[in-house]
């Protein structure tokens, strides 16, 4: 005798929807450590007087450049998570709609 289950048609959606969340959560834990890093490479370089000599310098200017990259990169990605996320709610909201009121 086969038994078969009941699955419910916003359980994917649903699904994506975690994945989506916990990933963005990941990228914004990772933004802020990287921001904490720089400010205290900030608050290091006022507590020397904020002057930066020679190949310091150049470093420092580098990792600017760098970090504004990285930043733009992100925002991207934060973009089109949030463009992912919209989606998946609207599937969501959808399923809701026309799966009889039960998901829930």
């Amino acid at each position: 005798m086969s038994v078969s289950y009941y699955e419910r048609p916003d359980q994917q959606a649903l699904g994506d929807l975690e994945r989506v969340v916990h990933h963005l959560a990941e990228e914004l834990a990772g933004w802020r450590r990287r921001t904490l890093k720089a400010e205290g490479e900030l608050q290091q370089a006022r507590d020397n007087g904020g002057v930066l000599a020679g190949p310091e310098l150049t470093q420092a200017r580098q990792r600017v450049i760098e970090l504004e990259t990285e930043n733009q990169a992100l925002r991207l990605r934060i973009e089109a998570a949030k463009d992912r996320l919209r989606a998946l709610a609207g599937q969501l909201s959808f399923l809701e709609q026309h799966g009889g009121g039960n998901a829930a």
